[in-house]
Parts: structure tokens; sequence; C-alpha cells
């Protein structure tokens, strides 16, 4: 692995079935992180199960349950370097019930590639995906057409896709010049690693070309330490592990540090890294480390890890600005769905509406709306109905977005403006 480059996390998000796993595997095998006889071994496995094919979505989807329905489940967090990057690829995954992995997926990713099948075009989920990565402030997305091969890598059914596509940026405001687009077959690997003369109509990046041309990002190290935490292990020898991604500041050995809401704290005794014990962990590492005095069962998933003088902020309430996606009624004052911010789900109820937005201006259309629809935006005030660890997007954005889930589904996304501390 190969510190010394910038790291990058990156979402690859997209419909069900277009595509995300297999371009997973394709990026991994063709940067070296995955060797080929582990590809032939995944083939010939794919090939017992009656899903030829599916060897480069094997490398990601390396659950039994997955390999036996077909579909990504865990957020499966791989790495590969390209010529100026170390990457992260945080999986996203498409199907519907899963959306809520994709959603605290998508909010550690620096940027994202958007998989569209050129056969299928956008698709529910491909709205949905582009929606959230633009809430939860992705400002870079690459759009890979995939599957090129099976519409024969006619250039005009790339053009109708990309059409559609950038009239989906200009619904959610997406500028579409933060956007490139690039025609691929992640299955056969044209255009990944290397021009594909099946496409000689297309004279822009490769996929690889357009990963290593991202603007890299500002880590977010001045700020206070923010670590929300994913799950507590307990390790033979060491004890206690919470384990987690750090989203701003830094960790140190020999910190003292606070876990909110759960108010417990300690110094911390080991960091641990890629199996290795390291000094400290910046923006963008998942570690393990181990924190004197604290029990498996003093915090848990959805704790947030900062500086015991400068503790992670606990709402009694927050007032958000939200934009519906879909809901089949009205939302009125008193509604009470499920919030998933960073890797906490909290059921918080919607306490006023504030204010009515014009999505497309930001203008204030109405005060003190009665109820708010699908396609609204809105600032409200939310009450969490249990204690929730969440910062304003404006001092730390990296803990201040949150998707809004109710009936399978997630029918909204918003930004925290601001938090009356309990």
């Amino acid at each position: 692995m190969s510190e010394d480059k910038p790291h990058q996390n990156l979402a690859i998000i997209g419909h069900v079935d277009h595509g995300k796993s297999t371009l997973v595997g394709r990026l991994l095998y063709e940067t070296g992180s995955v060797p080929e006889h582990v590809i032939e071994q995944h083939k010939e496995e794919a090939e017992q199960k009656g899903k030829g094919g599916f060897e480069f979505a094997y490398v990601m989807d390396n659950l039994a349950e997955e390999r036996e329905r077909g579909v990504t489940i865990d957020i499966a967090h791989q790495e590969f370097d390209t010529d100026d990057y170390y990457f992260t690829i945080v999986d996203c995954p498409g199907h519907r019930d899963f959306v809520k992995n994709m959603i605290t997926g998508a909010s550690q990713a620096d940027n994202a590639v958007l998989v569209v099948a050129a056969d299928d075009g956008v698709a529910p989920q491909t709205q949905e995906h582009v929606f959230l990565a633009r809430t939860l402030g992705i400002n870079e997305l690459i759009v890979g057409v995939n599957k090129m091969d099976l519409v024969d890598y006619n250039e005009s059914d790339y053009n109708q896709v990309v059409s559609e596509v950038e009239d989906l940026f200009q619904q959610v405001q997406f500028n579409t010049e933060d956007a490139s687009f690039i025609p691929i077959s992640a299955f056969e690997g044209d255009n990944i690693a290397e021009e594909s003369e099946n496409t000689d109509w297309y004279d822009g990046d490769i996929l690889l070309d357009a990963l290593n041309s991202l603007e890299e990002p500002e880590p977010p190290t001045d700020a206070p330490l923010r670590l929300p935490i994913q799950d507590v292990y307990t390790i033979d020898g060491i004890g206690t592990v919470p384990v987690g991604r750090v989203e701003t500041g830094m960790l140190n050995v020999g910190n003292n540090v606070s876990f909110q809401p759960s108010d417990e704290g300690g110094e911390v005794k080991t960091i641990e890294m890629h199996h290795e014990e390291v000094p400290e962990a910046g923006p963008g590492d998942n570690v393990g480390f181990n924190v004197r005095g604290i029990g498996k069962d003093d915090i848990r998933r959805g704790d947030v890890c900062g500086p015991a003088d400068d503790p992670p902020s606990v709402a009694e309430t927050f007032q958000a600005q939200v934009i519906v996606m879909q809901h089949p009624s009205v939302i009125t004052a008193g509604y009470t769905p499920v919030f998933h911010a960073h890797t906490a789900q909290v059921a918080c109820t919607i306490e006023s509406i504030d204010k009515k937005m014009d999505p497309s201006s930001g203008e204030v259309a109405e005060e003190n709306p009665d109820f708010i629809q699908s396609g609204d935006a809105a600032i409200v005030t939310i009450r969490p109905q249990k204690p929730l660890s969440i910062e304003s997007s404006q001092e730390i954005p990296e803990l201040g977005s949150f998707a809004i889930r109710d009936m399978g589904q997630t029918i909204a996304a918003g930004k925290v403006l601001s938090v009356n501390e309990s």
C-alpha cells in the first residue's frame, strides 16, 4: 500500500444489476490488487453455480449469501493503487433494501463513479443514488456507461444514456461540468485500463485516467477529531476495540477521548490500521483502536469519538434542510421516521416545518407550511427520540448530513443547519 500517495474514498453507485460489482472486481484486477489465479478460481465457482460471468463481481461479493442471491449486501472495503492515488472503494449496494448501507457508504466517499447500463439507461435507483450523492456532498461524478458490449458499442445508444443522465443532473442541480462520461464494459474490460478499439468514436479519458485526474480532497485535519463508530469488537490480548473511520481531525495514541452520546471516555492506548500498529490516524483512515477503561458494553455503533475537551455534539433538537425524494402522501409535524446519520440510526420526530424552499433557487417559498411532499425542499426542526450525536454541516460537514428512511425506502435526505445541544 503506497502510503506516500494521497488517499481517496471512492463510492461506486448506481442501479442494481448495472454492473457495479463487476466494475469493482475489474478495477482491482487491472490495478494488480487481485491476482489472476483468484479471478480464475472465482470463475470456476461462478460457472458451477450457473452464474458464469460473475467472476469479477465475486471478488467483491465474497459473502456466501450474496453469491447465492447474486446481489451485493454489505459495504465491502477494497483498496487499489493508481499512478496518482491509493483508493479505498466503498462498493455501495444498489439493491433497494440496502439503500441505508448506501447512505453510510456515500457519506464516506470523496468522489463517486456512477454506473449506468447502456442497455437500460437511467433507472429509479440511478436517480436515488445521484440525489443522495449530491445531498451528501460528493462534488464530482465519473459516469461509466457500462455494458457497452451488450449494445454492440453503438455510439447513439451511448449518447442516449448520456443525455438521460444529464437531464437527471439538472433535476437535482448537479453541475454537468463536474461529471465525465466514459463508455465502458466492466465485463470485457473496455476503456477501464486501456483504450478500447470497440469505441473508436470516443476520444476522452479511460476510467483509470479519469480517476487519476480527480482533484485531491483537502483532508480536514484542522477540524476537531470526529470518528463515528461502526462496530465494537473484543479482541484477545487487547480488549475492547471500537472500529470506524476518522472523518475529521487526528487520532493519536495518548489522546483523551470522549464517546457521545454514550458519554464514556478514556485514554487511547493503541491504534491499528491495515493490521499494523500506528501512532496516529487522520481523515479517511479506517482504524481499530483501544481505549483504557472502555468495556464492550459501554459504547456502541452510532457513537462518535472526539476529544475529551471538545466532545461531539449531542442534539436535543436540530434544524435541518431536507429534500423529499419520495413519499406516498404528505409529511406533517409529528412524523417520526428513522434518520440515518453517519453510523447512527435513530427515530426522530419532525417537530415543526419552518420554511418551504424553492429547490431550484434556494429562496424561501412559504413560511410555516402545513405539510411538505415529494419534490419539496424545506427547513425543519427535528427532535431525536433517543440521544443522537450530529454536527452542524457548516462546522463539521462530514457529520452534518443524513438520510431519512421509512417503509423500506429512502424518502428524504438533508443536512444539519444548527444543533441545539442537550
